[in-house]
């Protein structure tokens, strides 16, 4: 039962860049995805960019890369968006050193 559950949803992978860090990127992030059920975690990357992954379904995974980008939007200047198969190994969203 738990495969079919992993099967309805997704995984994303977003590479934010621009000035993303030191903005609250992180924390914003944490909490939109908690207020809309999403796993996974945020981090900062040494490149001066925020990597996110995320699993859910798919609808509530674009609804909250859309409340990011549109939170973020004058500071984000590209993102790098990869789709897959949900893992099912987050039970929570966190922040990543």
């Amino acid at each position: 039962m738990v495969d079919c559950i992993n099967t309805m949803k997704q995984q994303v992978r977003v590479y934010y860049k621009g000035r993303v860090q030191g903005v609250g990127f992180r924390y914003s992030a944490q909490e939109l995805a908690r207020d809309s059920g999403v796993s996974g975690w945020v981090r900062n990357l040494p490149d001066g960019g925020v990597e996110i992954v995320a699993e859910a379904e798919e609808s509530v995974l674009r609804g909250f890369l859309e409340a990011v980008s549109e939170r973020f939007s004058s500071y984000i200047r590209d993102t790098d968006t990869n789709w897959e198969a949900a893992t099912g190994k987050f039970e929570e969203f966190g922040i990543k050193p």
